[in-house]
């Protein structure tokens, strides 16, 4: 089993951005295109959403 959790994170966060490629490429290439055209403050709103959600449910997962 994987000993260190931060190699095991970066092992789950690979997996799961690898999903929408291989499973629908065409559908992830034109999310790409559309992702590109944002302005950097929607963009860093959106980056920053997540990093949030994701920090509040690792500490979910701590309790």
């Amino acid at each position: 089993m994987i000993e260190h959790p931060f190699i095991a994170a970066i092992a789950l966060v690979l997996i799961l951005e690898g999903i929408m490629p291989f499973v629908a490429p065409g559908q992830w290439k034109q999310m790409l295109a559309q992702i590109s055209q944002m302005s950097d403050k929607n963009l860093r709103i959106m980056g920053a959403a997540m990093m949030v959600i994701g920090v509040l449910i690792f500490k979910m997962i701590q309790a």
